[in-house]
Formats: C-alpha cells, sequence, structure tokens
C-alpha cells in the first residue's frame, strides 16, 4: 500500500515525540493539500551553522534561517521509481528555540509551525508576493489548526 515516507535527521537532538510530531506534522500538510501518497520527505534538524552556510550557499544570504526546503519532485538516484521524493526540509533547532521563546510557546509548536511551513514549500507555495503570502498563511493556519498546534503561524513581522 502507498505511504508516505517522513524521515527525521537529527544533528540537534529533539526528543523522540517531537520528531514524532513533525513526522504527523509533514503528513497532515501532504494530505491537506491532497498530496497522494507514495511520497517521499526527509526532514534534517541541525544547528545555525549549517543553515547559514545553506542559506548563502543557495539564497546569497549570509545569515543563518530558521528553515529551509529543497523541492526534488522527482525520484531519486537508487530509490523506487513508485516512491517520488519530495525534497528535504533543513530546520535550525537553535533558531526555532530562540523563536518559540520570542513567541511564547513550545519549540515543539515552533518546529510544527516550520515543518508545516517547509513542505508547503516543497508543494509549491511561496510568500514573495502578497497574494502568495496570504495564501501561504491561510493554509499554515488551518494545517496548525488540525494539528491542534498551540500556535496557528508565524508572527507578522516574522520575514525569510
Amino acid at each position: 500500500m502507498a505511504s508516505y515516507k517522513i524521515h527525521v535527521q537529527q544533528k540537534e537532538k529533539v526528543v523522540q515525540s517531537v520528531a514524532a510530531a513533525l513526522r504527523t506534522a509533514v503528513t497532515v500538510t501532504l494530505r491537506h493539500e491532497k498530496h497522494r501518497p507514495p511520497a517521499e520527505v526527509t526532514l534534517l534538524l541541525t544547528d545555525d551553522d549549517q543553515l547559514k552556510s545553506l542559506n548563502k550557499e543557495y539564497r546569497g544570504i549570509d545569515a543563518p534561517t530558521d528553515v529551509l526546503s529543497f523541492e526534488v519532485g522527482e525520484t531519486m538516484p537508487g530509490m523506487d521509481e513508485d516512491e517520488p521524493y519530495l525534497g528535504d526540509i533543513v530546520i535550525s533547532v537553535p533558531t526555532a528555540e530562540r523563536q518559540a521563546k520570542q513567541g511564547g510557546h513550545s519549540l515543539k509548536a515552533e518546529l510544527q509551525l516550520l515543518a508545516v511551513h517547509g513542505t508547503l514549500h516543497l508543494l509549491g507555495y511561496d510568500h514573495e508576493e502578497p497574494e502568495e503570502k496570504t495564501r501561504m498563511w491561510w493554509a499554515q493556519a488551518s494545517i496548525l489548526a488540525q494539528l491542534g498546534a498551540e500556535i496557528t503561524g508565524p508572527p507578522e513581522e516574522t520575514e525569510e
């Protein structure tokens, strides 16, 4: 039976229940957006140094960020052709911790938001233009509510 395969790799360790919540966040996002299985996504929980390096290399911004998504949209070499690989979501746990503290919510809630946000990017969402941002923020809020997360989205002043 076709399914979603969500891998969580941890350079920065989080408790197992949080890793499970992130798998659920990605799965719920895929279902919310009516993306049928099979699909495969990797979440990498890492540090500010790695996000800064990736941000500089791929976006030309020499600063860390909270989340980056790398869409593949096809099968990777050596993978089952029936399992489309959507891409990778890279999250900075230290940045997520700071944002959670600033927002007055848990690290788990912040990581759920970032996992949803990253998955939406893999599915083609963006927030460069006001209409795109409205559409993406609405989808995030709807998915986070479905997850029962303690937050519905990023503060308005937060920009990537």
